[in-house]
C-alpha cells in the first residue's frame, strides 16, 4: 500500500540503560488530581471520577529542547507531572492488578494555553485547544519501573529560572496510580506505547520568552525546557 503523503515517524522517548526507544501510541492526561492545584484554579475537589483529556503524539517534545512561545496564547502555563509509560495490555483491569501494565516512569510537563482553556471551560467547550498543541507534552527519559520502585512519598518539584514553584509529595494525588490506570482501562483498551500524565500539584504559573523550566521527581531523570528568548 502506498500513501499519498509521507507522514512523520512514530515519536519515541529514550529509556535509561536501553538502546531501544519507547514508541508513543497515545497520550492520556488527568486533570485536578492534586487537591491544592484544583483549589488554586477555583475548581471543586471530589473523588467522583478522574477527569481525562488527551494530547496527540504530535504534541510530544523531548527534554532539553528550546521551543518558541506557543502560538495563539498570551498565558501559557507549566504543569509538572509524573508520567506513567505502559508496557502491557489491559481492559477493565482491577486496581490491584493495574501496576502490572506499567513499563516505567518519566518526568513530564503538561504545557497549557491557560487563556484558551479558561475560555473553553466558561462556555462548556472541550479543552482541546488549551491542552493539545505542538510541544505541549514535554517528557524526559523513561526509567524502568523496577529501577524506580514504589512512588511513595517521593517529591515532585518544578523550578522556573532556578526558583522552586511547585513542590509536593506524590502521595498527595487524589487518585493513586493503580486507581488511575484501572479507571482509564474502563474507557480504553490500554496497550504498550500509552503514556499517562498523572496530574500536577499546586504552584502552576505562566512562562515567558527566556524562561528555563526544570522539573524533577525523586528517582527519575529531570525534564528540562527552555522558551526561546527571540
Amino acid at each position: 500500500m502506498s500513501l499519498l503523503f509521507e507522514l512523520p515517524e512514530t515519536p519515541t522517548v529514550p529509556v535509561l540503560g536501553e538502546s531501544a526507544r519507547y514508541g508513543v501510541r497515545r497520550i492520556f492526561c488527568v486533570g485536578r488530581n492534586y487537591a491544592a492545584h484544583a483549589r488554586e484554579l477555583g475548581n471543586a475537589v471530589d473523588r467522583e471520577a478522574p477527569i481525562w483529556f488527551t494530547k496527540a503524539p504530535a504534541a510530544l517534545c523531548p527534554s532539553g529542547a528550546t521551543i518558541l512561545y506557543p502560538p495563539g496564547t498570551q498565558d501559557c502555563h507549566y504543569e509538572m507531572e509524573l508520567v506513567v509509560a505502559l508496557g502491557g495490555e489491559g481492559f477493565q483491569v482491577a486496581a490491584d492488578e493495574a501496576m502490572d501494565l506499567v513499563y516505567g516512569y518519566a518526568c513530564g510537563l503538561d504545557m497549557t494555553r491557560r487563556d484558551l482553556q479558561n475560555a473553553a471551560k466558561a462556555k462548556g467547550y472541550p479543552w482541546d485547544t488549551g491542552k493539545d498543541f505542538e510541544n505541549g507534552a514535554v517528557i524526559g527519559p523513561i526509567t524502568r519501573a523496577a529501577a524506580f520502585g514504589p512512588s511513595g512519598e517521593r517529591r515532585i518539584t518544578l523550578a522556573k529560572n532556578g526558583e522552586i514553584k511547585q513542590d509536593a509529595p506524590l502521595s498527595e494525588m487524589i487518585w493513586s496510580l493503580p486507581e488511575l490506570i484501572a479507571d482509564l482501562s474502563r474507557l480504553y483498551h490500554l496497550a504498550p506505547g500509552d503514556l499517562i500524565y498523572t496530574g500536577t500539584p499546586a504552584g502552576v504559573g505562566p512562562v515567558a520568552p527566556g524562561d528555563r523550566l526544570e522539573g524533577r521527581v525523586e528517582g527519575l531523570e529531570p525534564v528540562v525546557l527552555t522558551i526561546d528568548a527571540a
